[in-house]
């Protein structure tokens, strides 16, 4: 009979221990996510939430299953290489409604094959690197930044895909060229080729120096060749002071000189 007992005391033992481990590895789990981050399934989908977390920088404990990924609304200022390294299954990247002027390149690497949607609208891009973006598929909406339009913004919209209804809303805050600035950007370039703009404008400015330099070099030979005669006759006076036979040697030698 006791050992009857002790049975079921065992296993309710082995039980409770079980559980207590469970509960303490989810609440270590939960305890790693910055405040105001939490995993959650949508259709579906493995779900990372962190909207209006007060973040300044991408979170590192991200679940590596995560498949759609919410960093909109909070304070980040810039996306280092390598941000999303470790999140090979993730489809949907929000960046939103940040404070992000900087994107490294490299920043979406291993992202290229599988992410299909990224946003980053409404931050404070005003320039970026087409390399940033490199081999990325995704749909990207760049919309309400304060963009610089130049060659290399031009550059950047020709190697991404915009994503649909969006590039109304990316905009020539300010320009190479001022009557671009409060435009579309995509109108802008329409009618304007900026990097061949860019192109011309660097060859004038070569031509430019090369004349400069052209210029320089042609008065100094100018001014050494006056010097030069100007020495000359001032020496021929001077021979002329001389006696006969000395100026006629020294005539000599200075003809010789000059010649």
């Amino acid at each position: 009979m006791p050992a009857a007992v002790q049975i079921p005391l065992r296993s309710m033992t082995m039980w409770l221990l079980l559980h207590s481990l469970l509960l303490a590895s989810h609440l270590h789990s939960a305890a790693a996510f910055p405040k105001g981050c939490y995993p959650s399934e949508e259709e579906g989908l493995k779900t990372f939430r962190c909207s209006n977390a007060q973040l300044t920088e991408v979170p590192r404990d991200i679940p590596n299953d995560t498949n759609k990924l919410y960093l909109d609304s909070n304070r980040i200022p810039f996306l280092p290489r390598d941000a999303f390294r470790d999140l090979p299954l993730l489809l949907e990247l929000d960046l939103s409604h940040n404070a992000i002027a900087s994107v490294e390149s490299g920043a979406f690497r291993g992202l290229a094959e599988h992410l299909l949607s990224l946003d980053l609208s409404s931050n404070r891009l005003v320039s970026v690197s087409k390399d940033a973006f490199s081999n990325l598929k995704a749909k990207v909406n760049l919309s309400d930044n304060p963009w610089l339009c130049d060659c290399r913004l031009q550059e950047l919209i020709r190697t991404v895909e915009l994503a649909a209804g969006s590039s109304g809303g990316i905009v020539c805050d300010s320009s190479v060229q001022e009557e671009h600035v409060g435009k579309a950007f995509l109108q802008v370039i329409a009618d304007t080729d900026l990097c061949n703009v860019y192109k011309k404008t660097t060859d004038i400015a070569m031509l430019v120096t090369m004349f400069g330099w052209f210029a320089m070099v042609i008065s100094y030979l100018v001014y050494y060749v006056r010097q030069n005669q100007e020495d000359a006759r001032r020496h021929l006076e001077y021979l002329k002071s001389l006696p006969s036979k000395q100026r006629r040697s020294e005539e000599s030698s200075t003809i010789s000189t000059v010649v």
